[in-house]
Parts: C-alpha cells; sequence; structure tokens
C-alpha cells in the first residue's frame, strides 16, 4: 500500500497557503505539515522531509515573493508541479472586546502589511505595525498576547479562538495571490492544453541579449505571461530572469524554445510545466474561451521534420 504523502506548507495552520493546498487534488489524504517560512519549505522538499511543498509566489497588488524566486534557483533542483489561486481576504483579529483606542500593536505577514496599509493608517494610525512570519503566526501571536490585534485571514481568528474586530480590511478588494506545489524534479503531468511553462534563465550582459531571449519565444508562438528580474547574489550587475510562458514542454514549440534558449543562455533552470490555474478569457460577445493560437500544429511539426530529413538525405528540395 503506498504510503501518505507528506505535503508541507508555510505554516502555521490557517494560512492563506494552507488554504490554496487544501485546494490542490494531491492533499487529499496527505499529511499537511506546517513550516515556518517559506525557504523551511524549499528546504524541506530538498532534503525529503517531505514529498512536495506549498508556497505563495505572486500576488496581484505586491507582486512576486522574493524569497522563493530567490529559492528556486538554488540546488539541488525544485520543479512547480501544480499552482492555485486564492482570493485574499483579511480581517481584523483581537480578543473579543477589543476597541480600536487599546490597539497599540498590530502584526501580519508582509504582503498582509502591505495589502491593508492604507486601512491600517487611517484607522489605527498610532499603532506599532510589526512582521510575522505568516498571517497565521500573527494571528497566534494575538492569541498569545504578543501584539493587540493581527491582519490575516477569518479562518485564523476561529483556529486562534479571536473576535474578527474588522472584516475585509484589505486597500485593495479582489486581490489573489498565487501558490505553487513545489517538488524534487520529476515527469511533468500530461498537457492539458491550458499549461503553464515556468524557467529562469542568465544571460552575458550585453546589448540584446535579453531581447534575443524573448525573440525565442515570440517567433515560436509562445505567450510570455511573467517577467521578473531578481539579482545574482554572487555577481554585480547580473540577473536572474523568472519567465511564464503560455504551454507545455511536451509540446513541440516548446521543446523547441527551451533548446534554443540553453544555447543562448549562460545558465537555465527549467522549473516545470503545470496546468494554469487561470481561466482562458472569453472572446467578447461570445462566451467560447481564447486559448492563444500555437505558432504551428503538431502535423505542421511532423511534415517540417520529414521535410528536413528528406533534405538532408537528397530526396527533394
Amino acid at each position: 500500500m503506498p504510503s501518505r504523502l507528506r505535503l508541507g506548507f508555510l505554516g502555521p495552520h490557517a494560512t492563506f497557503t494552507e488554504q490554496a493546498l487544501r485546494t490542490m487534488p494531491e492533499s487529499h489524504d496527505a499529511e499537511l505539515v506546517p513550516l515556518p517560512g517559506a525557504p523551511a519549505v524549499l528546504a524541506a522538499v530538498r532534503d525529503g522531509s517531505v514529498d512536495a511543498g506549498c508556497v505563495p509566489i505572486e500576488n496581484t497588488v505586491e507582486g512576486a515573493v522574493p524569497p522563493v524566486l530567490d529559492g528556486l534557483v538554488e540546488d539541488p533542483p525544485l520543479v512547480i508541479g501544480r499552482e492555485a489561486r486564492i482570493a485574499v481576504r483579511f480581517c481584523l483579529m483581537g480578543a473579543a472586546g477589543t476597541g480600536f483606542r487599546e490597539i497599540r500593536t498590530v502584526a501580519s505577514h508582509g504582503h498582509g502589511i502591505a495589502q491593508t496599509r492604507g486601512w491600517l493608517a487611517a484607522h489605527l494610525p498610532g499603532a506599532e505595525v510589526r512582521v510575522s512570519s505568516s498571517t497565521a503566526e500573527a494571528a497566534a501571536q494575538a492569541a498569545r498576547g504578543e501584539v493587540d490585534a493581527a491582519v490575516a485571514a477569518p479562518l485564523a481568528a476561529t483556529q486562534h479562538g479571536l473576535a474578527v474586530l474588522a472584516d475585509d480590511i484589505a486597500d485593495n478588494p479582489g486581490a489573489v495571490t498565487r501558490f505553487v506545489l513545489l517538488t524534487r524534479p520529476g515527469p511533468p503531468t500530461a498537457p492539458t492544453g491550458w499549461d503553464r511553462t515556468t524557467l529562469a534563465a542568465t544571460t552575458t550582459n550585453r546589448p540584446g541579449t535579453l531581447l534575443g531571449l524573448l525573440t525565442e519565444l515570440s517567433v515560436r508562438g509562445i505567450d510570455l505571461t511573467r517577467i521578473e528580474s531578481r539579482p545574482v547574489k554572487d555577481r554585480h550587475a547580473e540577473y536572474w530572469f523568472h519567465l511564464d510562458c503560455s504551454g507545455h514542454v511536451a509540446e513541440p514549440a516548446m521543446g523547441e524554445a527551451l533548446a534554443a534558449l540553453h544555447r543562448r543562455c549562460d545558465q537555465l533552470r527549467y522549473l516545470g510545466s503545470f496546468p494554469r490555474s487561470d481561466e482562458p478569457a472569453p472572446v467578447a460577445g461570445s462566451g467560447s474561451p481564447v486559448v492563444p493560437p500555437a505558432a504551428a500544429t503538431l502535423d505542421d511539426y511532423a511534415a517540417s521534420e520529414r521535410w528536413l530529413a528528406a533534405i538532408r538525405e537528397g530526396a527533394g528540395t
């Protein structure tokens, strides 16, 4: 009988990350292991303490999560096997009956603070804002009396026996965070037709090198959905470029692009091909989803390979 999966996540319990993990099919019947911070999750996956780990990678308000991007280019390699999106709803919570004038300290994760900064300034202008390792840990601190209040998910109030003092306090309602499930390298899931491939690359610092990388994607009809730069830690003025692309490594266009990028880049990290969690945008007025067209079909690639083979054998033009 297969052993039960152990899945790590940015803990403690009742974080947005745990909520995201519980939407993934891998979590069914798995042991969920809370860990103290995203770097700890990545380390546990690498050393085999857990089979996979869930961390936030991107938010619609604050952008990318730098410790996760930086950790993905360290060794041993990791890959993304799945992603999930969670609408982020923040509450102010504390002991029942706490009034705003009594709140002198409030804690949250850095992204939680950033997404409620305006509300906190308007309603708790004199409070000291402290950064916690997660929103759920901030709630735990409030429950232990280490801070007067916390900004966290509603579930954290229930988990820690706190009262919701103010609900839905985000400065930008409708914010969404994308989470990824990381594993050690292995075969990707089969293409679904609506997939994402994630890469990280470094290039020689010469004019036009980044344009050259992007051209390899463009000429093959591959849609670039995200690009971020992060400094190479031991080199001055050199950067890792983190790329999200529409498509799957098993598809000919993506395979050709990866091979071309490997020739061009100083370093190229393949970080996984997996099903996209966002829905295709509908065509205006039709209700039908738009899937970006590939530059060529599978039949087109097969025909071009036969043609090239014939040319090499001197059998045609």
